[in-house]
C-alpha cells in the first residue's frame, strides 16, 4: 500500500498530450474563423498579403529542408522571389493598350522572368562556388510554391471569387481529413508505398467522395447561380488533383529524409504541409472555373 501511495503521490500532474487528430481539430477551430473573414470581408489586398505570407513561409521551409539535407540552394533568394511572384498575381494579367502602365505589366510573367534572371545570375556575385543544383533547387521552389500558390489570388479576384476560394479550401481540407481518418482506420492497400507508405487507396477514395460532396454543398450555398452539378465536378477534380499535390510534397520530403516541412501549425506540420494540396488544386480550380463551370 505504501508503495502504491508513493507512486500516486509522485504521478505526473501534467495534462495528457493531445492526439494528432485533436491537434488538427484545435488548430482548425482557431485558424478557420480568421481565414474565412479575410477571404469574405477583408479588402482584396489583405487577402493577397495573407497568401503572400504563406508563400514566403513555405519557401523558407523548403529552403531549410534542402539545406539540412546538404542540398545547395539560395534560401533567401527563394523566399524573396517566391513571395514576390505570389504577390504579383494581385496585379492580374496584362491589360489592353491605353490603360495605365502598371495595369499593362503582366505581373506574374514579368516577376517570374526577372526573378529567374536574378537566380541564374546569382552565381556571378555569390561567394559560393558555382553549382547548377543550387540554381535548379531555387527555381524549383519559386515555381512550385510562388507560381502555383499565386493562383489562389487570381481565383479570389474573380466575380464569385470569395465563394470559389471557400469552396477550394473546404473541399480540399475536408477531403484530406477524410483520407486521414479512413486511411488510418481501415486503410489496407497502399496508394504510393515509395512516396508515402501511410497513404492508402481507401483513404484516397474517401478523399474523392468527401471532396465531391463538400464542393456540391458549398456550391449550392455559396455559388447557387453556377449550378450544383458543376460544383460537384469541381469537387471531383479537387479530390483527385489534391492527392497529386500531396504526393508531390511527399516526394520532396522523402528525397531529403524529412517527415514534415516544419512545426508551425500543431497537428498539421509546417505551412508547406498545410498547403501542399492547394498548390495543385488552386490552378486546377482556376482553370475549371474559367473554362467549364462558373465562368462569369
Amino acid at each position: 500500500m505504501a508503495r502504491v501511495a508513493a507512486l500516486t503521490m509522485h504521478a505526473p500532474d501534467t495534462p495528457a498530450r493531445l492526439s494528432p487528430l485533436a491537434k488538427r481539430v484545435a488548430s482548425t477551430l482557431v485558424l478557420a474563423p480568421g481565414l474565412v473573414w479575410v477571404t469574405v470581408a477583408a479588402p482584396p489586398w489583405a487577402f493577397a498579403a495573407l497568401v503572400t505570407v504563406a508563400s514566403a513561409l513555405a519557401c523558407a521551409e523548403l529552403g531549410t529542408l534542402l539545406s539540412r539535407a546538404a542540398q545547395p540552394v539560395h534560401g533567401r533568394l527563394m523566399v524573396a522571389v517566391g513571395a514576390a511572384l505570389t504577390a504579383s498575381f494581385a496585379l492580374g494579367p496584362a491589360a489592353p493598350a491605353g490603360s495605365a502602365l502598371l495595369d499593362r505589366l503582366p505581373g506574374p510573367g514579368l516577376v517570374l522572368t526577372l526573378g529567374a534572371g536574378v537566380i541564374l545570375a546569382a552565381a556571378l556575385v555569390g561567394r559560393e562556388s558555382p553549382d547548377v543544383r543550387r540554381t535548379a533547387s531555387t527555381l524549383l521552389g519559386v515555381v512550385y510554391i510562388g507560381w502555383l500558390l499565386g493562383h489562389v489570388i487570381w481565383l479570389h479576384a474573380r466575380p464569385a471569387g470569395p465563394g470559389l476560394v471557400l469552396l477550394l479550401l473546404g473541399a480540399t481540407w475536408a477531403g484530406e481529413s477524410a483520407a486521414y481518418l479512413v486511411g488510418s482506420r481501415i486503410g489496407r492497400h497502399r496508394l504510393a508505398p515509395v512516396l508515402s507508405p501511410r497513404k492508402t487507396v481507401e483513404g484516397g477514395a474517401a478523399q474523392v467522395l468527401v471532396s465531391t460532396g463538400t464542393a456540391a454543398l458549398l456550391g449550392a450555398w455559396l455559388l447557387p447561380a453556377c449550378g450544383a452539378a458543376g460544383a460537384a465536378g469541381a469537387g471531383l477534380v479537387l479530390g483527385l488533383v489534391g492527392q497529386v499535390g500531396d504526393l508531390a510534397e511527399s516526394a520532396v520530403k522523402r528525397s531529403v529524409g524529412a517527415k514534415d516541412a516544419g512545426d508551425l501549425i500543431p497537428g498539421h506540420g509546417g505551412m508547406l504541409d498545410r498547403i501542399d494540396s492547394l498548390l495543385f488544386n488552386a490552378p486546377a480550380l482556376s482553370i475549371y472555373a474559367g473554362y467549364v463551370w462558373c465562368t462569369a
